[in-house]
């Protein structure tokens, strides 16, 4: 009863992430940014939604899968994301004006 109850209360947040990442990618003004919020809502959300169906359904096939999951989220979605913007950046997509500084140009200018 108790892990049901704190598996449905994690679940709630990791939702609550997933949709705050959701409005980040629409409304943030470039790639960068954008991918800024998938990278760490998103994430963070999908994470805590598969931990909270593991506490949820327990140590079972369900259970396991979903802990087999978050792991790959968490190890995929950030690769993917520097990924994305490492090929943004070197493609020529510009930053949004307001950004103060770019410090991948900076150190590329080092070497």
């Amino acid at each position: 009863m108790f892990w049901d109850t704190l598996g449905y209360i994690i679940i709630v947040v990791g939702v609550a992430f997933d949709l705050l990442g959701c409005i980040g990618l629409v409304r943030l003004p470039d790639v960068y940014n954008r991918l800024q919020a998938a990278t760490k809502c998103v994430t963070l959300g999908t994470a805590f939604l598969l931990f909270g169906v593991f506490l949820v359904y327990g140590v079972n096939a369900i259970g396991i899968k979903a802990l087999i999951c978050a792991g790959f989220v968490l190890i995929a979605s950030p690769t993917g994301s520097h990924a994305l913007a490492r090929g943004a950046h070197k493609g020529g997509v510009k930053l949004w004006e307001g950004s103060v500084i770019d410090t991948y140009a900076d150190e590329n200018k080092l070497n």
